[in-house]
């Protein structure tokens, strides 16, 4: 298959390339963004609440990882900063205020 980055190949891709080039590019995961109107409960982000979501149902750090495309690194650093902010000390306390506000 011809290379259809225009920063490898030195040109923009077109005709069948370019569709090639545009189907791929739609199914690249893109960081979740919190909307200015989307309220999520005690302060914490939009990807937060998704590490949130998969601790209440039961998953482990590294399944975590696997699902969300992050290093289990990154995943305790997200458990660390809800702990903090939702003023908790372990998983099953935040899975509860999880499902106390609706997050689950």
């Amino acid at each position: 298959m011809p290379c259809v980055d225009p920063g490898r190949s030195g040109r923009e891709p077109s005709g069948p390339d370019l569709r090639h080039y545009a189907a791929d590019s739609a199914n690249v995961r893109r960081p979740v963004r919190q909307r200015s109107g989307l309220s999520v409960p005690g302060g914490i982000t939009a990807r937060e609440a998704e590490v949130l979501r998969l601790v209440s149902a039961g998953s482990s750090n590294a399944e975590i990882a696997a699902a969300l495309f992050l290093s289990t690194k990154t995943v305790a650093r997200h458990l660390s900063n809800i702990f903090t902010k939702l003023d908790v000390s372990s998983p099953t306390a935040a899975a509860a205020y999880a499902f106390d506000h609706g997050l689950t």
